[in-house]
């Protein structure tokens, strides 16, 4: 059986923090810890390790916004921010910060659920393409490490380039290591040489 969902709310009203508690124990099996106060917000986060963050906070400026992003850690969790409808017009920054949902329609309890679940869902996808990001990247970066080992084998043997991948691969082999990384030893050690 699955672990109930960690939530952290960030509401600084009693009574609407005990409605969204209220809301949420009524729509699923989640722990969740009311955040009342936001200084040191980072540090009250961390100490729970949220599975996702509800943020309700009626008009925020630019600034708070950005401070509220970075405590609630959006690259690492889900984070879903809920507005008054005056402070719409920062959905873009509050997109570009990492936020996984920004509502300028307030918090209603009734909505919190499919929100929430937009929200997890959006931030799964985005998790899934910056580790795609990252891994083509990586892949890019050991592409041209291959390559210039190959030329720097092709110039000291005098061969083409496939007999280079084939030392490359043969030595890899040799060695339990991967092409790339016995390329990235050749050509630090060239560079050491010259």
């Amino acid at each position: 059986m699955a672990e109930p969902l960690t939530i952290v709310v960030v509401e600084e009203d009693r009574d609407r923090a005990i409605a969204i508690v209220d809301a949420l124990k009524e729509s699923g099996d989640y722990e969740v810890f009311v955040i009342g106060n936001p200084s040191g917000l980072a540090r009250k986060i961390s100490t729970h390790a949220p599975d996702v963050v509800l943020i309700d906070i009626d008009n925020p400026t630019r600034d708070m916004l950005e401070e509220l992003t970075l405590a609630s850690g959006p690259l690492d969790r889900p984070v879903a921010m809920f507005v008054s409808p005056a402070a719409g017009g920062l959905a873009r920054a509050a997109i570009e910060a990492g936020l996984s949902a920004y509502v300028a329609d307030g918090l209603k309890p009734d909505r919190l659920k499919p929100i929430m679940d937009a929200a997890i869902t959006r931030f799964q996808i985005a998790r899934q393409m910056r580790s795609e990001l990252a891994e083509t990247r990586r892949a890019l970066e050991e592409r041209k490490v291959i390559d210039r080992a190959k030329g720097l084998l092709m110039k000291a043997k005098g061969i083409d380039e496939g007999q280079a991948y084939s030392l490359l691969r043969r030595a890899a082999m040799d060695q339990g290591r991967r092409v790339a990384d016995v390329a990235e030893a050749l050509v630090s050690t060239a560079g050491l040489l010259s």
